[in-house]
């Protein structure tokens, strides 16, 4: 084997990554266009994709993009929110267009709208969720290379590469894959040696547990607060102040009690000083006599039937 086909064959560390990101797994239904990217299938169910015909076909897709002279004319599409972050990141390092989000329809048939684009190749991450692109590109003859699943239909695409599209982590390493092989082949960073950008930029991130993180690093980040001179001395001057003026505070409010209206001045200092029941510890309370109801003396007279009482009519 020479060695320029030894440069671009599969190297352990790259399949270490793919299997980790889960891109050999594909899913329990199979197109049978991409049953010739599958190795086997597992006995629960997913078909294993032969990470090898990966590789293959990603080295393809990559020449493709890298013969196009102008990068700007190559179009990343992302419609599915997994692969947002990963095409924008694409575009920056390759100079293509990134389209993330919602695709315009007619903005490569209809050249009356604003968004009308002229690209020379398309590529997508999923011919499921990006089917509006790739059936406007058939009609006016642009290539198209897409990210397939084992259940992926295969209508007007050009290159499948065959890789996981469900999982997150391996549709950003895909798309970090494509990214550092199209640099290779423009010749903007070495095959030999590691690529400075690492994978985890190419990652989906949800949008609350990134800014969760950023306040966690912020709050981590950021010194604590410097205590000058002047504190200390405040806080010796709070300690060394005498207890006065919460004396002070307790006596105004004896006295403001003892001044209050309609308290006789006996009585706030009886109730100052101490409580006015105190019962005798040798006081007898079984005695009967002091329980006893008066009774009303003699002398008084009975009480005639329509004597006001208090101003009331007894009887």
């Amino acid at each position: 084997m020479s060695g320029g086909i030894d440069a671009l064959a599969l190297r352990e560390e790259d399949v270490t990554k793919m299997l980790s990101a889960s891109t050999h797994l594909g899913t329990e239904n199979a197109n049978f266009q991409m049953e010739q990217y599958v190795f086997k299938r597992r006995a629960d169910g997913p078909h294993i994709i032969n990470l090898r015909r990966t590789w293959e076909k990603l080295l393809l897709a990559a020449r493709a993009i890298a013969a196009i002279e102008y990068p700007s004319e190559v179009y990343v599409i992302s419609s599915r929110s997994f692969g947002q972050r990963a095409v924008l990141k694409f575009a920056a390092h390759t100079g293509a267009t990134a389209i993330a989000g919602r695709f315009t329809p007619g903005a490569f048939t209809n050249q009356i709208q604003a968004a009308f684009r002229e690209p020379r190749l398309l590529v997508v991450t999923d011919p499921a969720t990006d089917k509006q692109p790739i059936t406007e590109a058939s009609y006016v003859n642009i290539p198209v290379i897409a990210f397939c699943n084992t259940d992926s239909p295969l209508r007007f695409v050009d290159i499948a590469i065959p890789c996981n599209t469900k999982a997150p982590h391996s549709i950003g390493l895909m798309w970090w894959l494509l990214a550092r092989e199209v640099l290779r082949l423009r010749g903007m960073i070495p095959r030999e040696g590691r690529w400075d950008v690492v994978v985890d930029l190419f990652f989906y991130r949800d949008p609350e547990e990134a800014e969760k993180e950023e306040q966690a690093a912020k709050e981590i980040a950021a010194p604590p607060p410097v205590k000058t001179e002047a504190d200390y001395t405040h806080a010796a001057e709070n300690w060394s102040d005498p207890p006065a003026a919460a004396e002070a505070s307790w006596d105004n409010e004896g006295a403001a009690a003892a001044a209050a209206p309609g308290v006789a001045p006996a009585a706030a200092a009886a109730t100052a000083a101490e409580p006015a029941f105190a019962a005798s510890a040798t006081q007898d309370w079984a005695t009967a006599s002091e329980w006893t109801v008066p009774t009303p003396a003699a002398s008084a007279a009975p009480a005639e039937p329509g004597t006001n009482w208090g101003g009331n009519t007894q009887w």
